[in-house]
């Protein structure tokens, strides 16, 4: 098991130096979902709440989030992001939005926390947008896809 490198060998915390890496091209790829009642869900999906366009602020939230994570996650390395896109699922069948972030960057250390950031803020928007009507929406299953990039190469959550 590989040991946790955000402590030293005595055990404080620190943040992992990075200056010894290589740049490469990073891809971070994370999910989350929020579940809601019917009459929430087809008020998103239709585009009539009257707060305005829930998915299309919760896309921007998501992206100001992502370009903040260093600021909210005390160890995490301020990255200059080249690209991040927010995609939503509506799933009529049990009135969930899937929200899918794609992260990406040109650097020493990954984007991971970045993508799953945005997802995470991107539903606490949706739930902020709608929670006048609905305050027992759910958000879960928030989890890394897959990531390419740096020395440990390519990995992908198993289907």
């Amino acid at each position: 098991m590989n040991k946790l490198t955000h402590f030293d060998e005595s055990g404080q915390a620190h943040m992992v130096n990075v200056g010894d890496k290589a740049s490469t091209h990073r891809i971070a790829i994370a999910t989350g979902k929020i579940s809601m009642l019917p009459e929430t869900f087809q008020m998103v999906e239709a585009g009539n709440h009257k707060k305005g366009d829930v998915l299309g602020i919760a896309r921007i939230a998501g992206i100001q989030a992502s370009k903040k994570t260093a600021d909210l996650i005390p160890l995490c390395h301020p990255l200059a992001l080249s690209h991040v896109s927010l995609e939503f699922q509506a799933n009529s069948k049990d009135n969930s939005i899937t929200c899918q972030v794609r992260a990406e960057t040109t650097g020493p250390t990954g984007v991971e926390m970045e993508a799953l950031t945005a997802v995470q803020v991107a539903l606490l928007t949706i739930y902020d947008m709608c929670k006048a009507v609905d305050r027992g929406m759910v958000m879960g299953d928030v989890k890394l896809l897959e990531k390419s990039g740096g020395k440990s190469g390519t990995w992908a959550a198993e289907k």
